[in-house]
């Protein structure tokens, strides 16, 4: 299991590997332009928090950051959605950040895009455990099996190579 982070590690938690944010491309959703422009991008490899967008939701429907079109581009483009324990830690409203999380979730389930699941901490303390961020993506919505990939994600121009 691999743990994605900003700062230097305290220990290693129980994963694999820890690595440092700067080893993928890695684009932060702020605003829907943004979001669609790195999607349509074959070299990022994360699109991290797209729930981020300071939009208030729909009266039916969550302004989550991702759609159906989103979600196309992606797959297409094989850009993975990326999920942070650390947004929702910091957050002032977590369930507005969660039930986001969680319709994100399964709009990527529905499109099979890949998914990333780490903590993306920018603080020592704001690190997790293997087993808590499994826990986390279980809360989200996704399976036991889909948590552990997405805990175990590799850039796949890397996984191409290893094969080669």
């Amino acid at each position: 299991m691999i743990d994605i982070i900003y700062c230097s590690p305290r220990e290693n938690l129980g994963f694999h590997k820890i690595l440092h944010v700067k080893t993928f491309n890695i684009v932060e959703g702020i605003s829907e332009e943004k979001n669609r422009k790195a999607v349509e991008n074959k070299q990022v490899d994360i699109l991290l928090a797209p729930e981020r967008i300071g939009k208030k939701d729909r009266l039916n429907q969550r302004d989550s950051g991702v759609n159906d079109i989103l979600c196309k581009f992606a797959k297409d483009n094989d850009v993975a959605i990326g999920f942070s324990f650390a947004d929702l830690l910091n957050s002032k409203f977590r369930t507005v950040l969660l039930g986001r999380m969680m319709q994100n979730v399964r709009l990527c389930r529905k499109y099979k895009v890949r998914m990333v699941l780490a903590s993306f901490a920018k603080d020592p303390w704001e690190m997790r455990t293997a087993y808590d961020l499994l826990a986390f993506g279980q809360v989200l919505g996704m399976t036991p099996k889909e948590a552990t990939i997405a805990l175990n994600f590799t850039k796949k121009r890397q996984a191409i190579k290893i094969i080669k």
